[in-house]
Parts: C-alpha cells; sequence; structure tokens
C-alpha cells in the first residue's frame, strides 16, 4: 500500500510539471481496439470487467484550458466478444468564458478476430454520440457585441455535436502495438460562433486581417454547422516490461482525408450563406506518445500518458488541437 501511494504521488506530482504537446485526437484513438498500451494475454479474457477511471488536461494555442474526467468501462458479452463504454465531464475556462457539461459519449464494440502463439488481432465497430450540439455560450459576455450571448469557439465546447462512426482493428504482440481506424461524421454541429460577435474583445495589437473581429478573436476557426472531414489513424507502440512496470513508445498519425465542410457566415464572402469546403483542413497531425504503468497486481494499476506534438494541419475548425496534454488514471479489474 506504501509502495502504490507513493507512485500515485509521484504521477499526480510529475502530471503538474510536464504538460506537453499533445494529439489532436475527436476520440476514437482511445476506443476499444485503439486503446493505447494494451497488455498482449496468450488467452484474451473477455469476460473480465475493467473500470479505468481518469483525468485530462490539455492546454492550447489560444487561452482555452480543457480538462476532463473520465470513466471507462470494459465488460465482455461472450468468449470473443467485449464492449467499450467512456463516460467523459469537461470542463473548460478561457478568457472568452467557460463551460462544463458531459462530454460525448462513446459505445463500442470489439471482437477477437485471430489469435495466435505470439500475437492477437481485434477489431472495433462504435459510434460517438453527442451530448449537445455544440452551440454552447460563455459565461464572460464583457467580450462581445451589445453583451449579446454569442457562441464559443469549438474550442470551448464539450462537444463536437455530430454522431460519429467509428471502426478499427489491432494486432498486439508482447513488444509491438499496431492499430487501424477511421472515424467518419455523420452530422454536421449547430456551432454559429462569428468573429464579429466579438468586437470588444481588449486586443492592444488589433490587426483586421480576417475582417470584423480583432487579432486574437480571429485565432479561432470559425465552424458553422460544421461538418468534420474523415479521419484516419495509425498507433505504432513499442513496450519494454520492467517487473511491474510498462513503458511504452509509440507515434500517433492522424490524416485527415477529405476537408471539413462550414456554412459560410464572412460578410464579405461571395459564398456567404452557402455551405463550402475548407481549404487547407486536410493532411496529417503527428504525435509522440508516451505511456507509463505500474502495475500493483493482476486487477489494479496506475497509468501516465503523455503527448508532444510534432506537426498538425494549418486550419482547425474543431477545436482539436492541443499544445499541452498529460492524463493519469487509476484501472481496476474484476
Amino acid at each position: 500500500m506504501k509502495k502504490a501511494l507513493l507512485l500515485l504521488l509521484f504521477i499526480l506530482f510529475f502530471a503538474e510539471i510536464s504538460f506537453g504537446q499533445g494529439c489532436s485526437d475527436a476520440g476514437f484513438c482511445s476506443m476499444g481496439a485503439m486503446r493505447p498500451s494494451q497488455v498482449y494475454n496468450k488467452k484474451i479474457n473477455f469476460k473480465l470487467k475493467e473500470l479505468e477511471v481518469g483525468y485530462y488536461r490539455g492546454e492550447t494555442a489560444v487561452t482555452a484550458t480543457i480538462n476532463a474526467a473520465t470513466l471507462d468501462f470494459t465488460f465482455g458479452i461472450n468468449d470473443d466478444m467485449s464492449m467499450h463504454l467512456k463516460l467523459p465531464y469537461m470542463w473548460v475556462n478561457g478568457t472568452l468564458g467557460e463551460t462544463s457539461d458531459l462530454g460525448d459519449i462513446s459505445v463500442s464494440l470489439t471482437r477477437n478476430l485471430k489469435t495466435a502463439e505470439d500475437y492477437h488481432i481485434n477489431g472495433t465497430l462504435g459510434v460517438k454520440i453527442p451530448t449537445n450540439n455544440a452551440d454552447l455560450d460563455g459565461s464572460n459576455t464583457d467580450f462581445t457585441t451589445n453583451n449579446i450571448q454569442a457562441d464559443l469557439p469549438m474550442y470551448y465546447q464539450t462537444s463536437l455535436g455530430s454522431f460519429d462512426l467509428i471502426a478499427g482493428a489491432a494486432y498486439v504482440s508482447k513488444n509491438w502495438m499496431f492499430s487501424t481506424g477511421i472515424q467518419v461524421a455523420l452530422t454536421e454541429n449547430e456551432n454559429d460562433f462569428r468573429w464579429g460577435q466579438w468586437e470588444n474583445y481588449p486586443d492592444q495589437n488589433r490587426n483586421l486581417e480576417r475582417e470584423g473581429a480583432p487579432n486574437y478573436v480571429t485565432r479561432y476557426d470559425l465552424a458553422n454547422d460544421l461538418k468534420r472531414g474523415t479521419d484516419i489513424m495509425l498507433r505504432i507502440e513499442s513496450a519494454f516490461h520492467f517487473s511491474n512496470w510498462d513503458i511504452r513508445a509509440g507515434l500517433l498519425p492522424i490524416f485527415r482525408i477529405t476537408k471539413d465542410e462550414v456554412l459560410d457566415t464572412r460578410p464579405s464572402s461571395t459564398t456567404q450563406g452557402e455551405r463550402i469546403k475548407v481549404d487547407d483542413t486536410t493532411g496529417m497531425a503527428l504525435t509522440a506518445i508516451g505511456n507509463v504503468a505500474y502495475h500493483f497486481s493482476t486487477t489494479q494499476s496506475a497509468k501516465l500518458l503523455y503527448g508532444l506534438k510534432i506537426t498538425d494541419r494549418d486550419i482547425n475548425p474543431d477545436g482539436l488541437t492541443r499544445n499541452n496534454v498529460v492524463s493519469i488514471s487509476y484501472v481496476y479489474r474484476f
């Protein structure tokens, strides 16, 4: 027990001092077969239940800071299949306002596709369910035109506001994990953030490069009635085992292969009021990931995840880019 308490104190201390650049992940990177740090066993026990309680903190290139408390529950359906449920509660604060609410709910089924002597392959099919329309407004109205309750940018939203379809697969061995997945947004959100509604923001360096608002506010990309493009992820992860310690290092590239689509609300645009494809929203976001886990026993573990963003897309209407991110969690299996 003393060793466990010391480890948890170390993890909490490390979390406070080591926020690094993180991954722009809409959620499917941590669902089912795509989850990081999967432990290889010669015989998979899908009937084993697992409860994971975690805390996530991310800081962005703007002032918004994202926090989330997460509850992950995995339980077996039969010898070859399990269900994964993820419930996050999010709170976001920054100079434009603050929000808090239940985040998007993830539900997935994972099935064992093949088991061999030294590896297994699993497949996942799932959905992500929005908990609001991504149209929350902030508590700070001092900066908005005529103090209206204007929609906040997507960085401040607790939901992406869309139903998503997710599928993926993973190869897991003792020392390696390779996974891939696809996430398709089926619907658009109802976000209506507009630069012109925040004209009172006190930016001393007013640069109206983007018409209608101060320079700082225009750093938030417009996402009016956003329908995100399709994402494809790859995960390459190497494992190092030392007694009760499990250390992982890997890369997580996410490719947006189709452009984001929004409603054009720019007053001087020739396509105002029409739906348009947004340039520079495709491409790769690459993140280096490190995971450290300590197994107190076969039933209890503590984990720390740290991400370092290497590259990102030029334009990110969905507000998923993180400059700093770290997560800690406690896992109980029964």
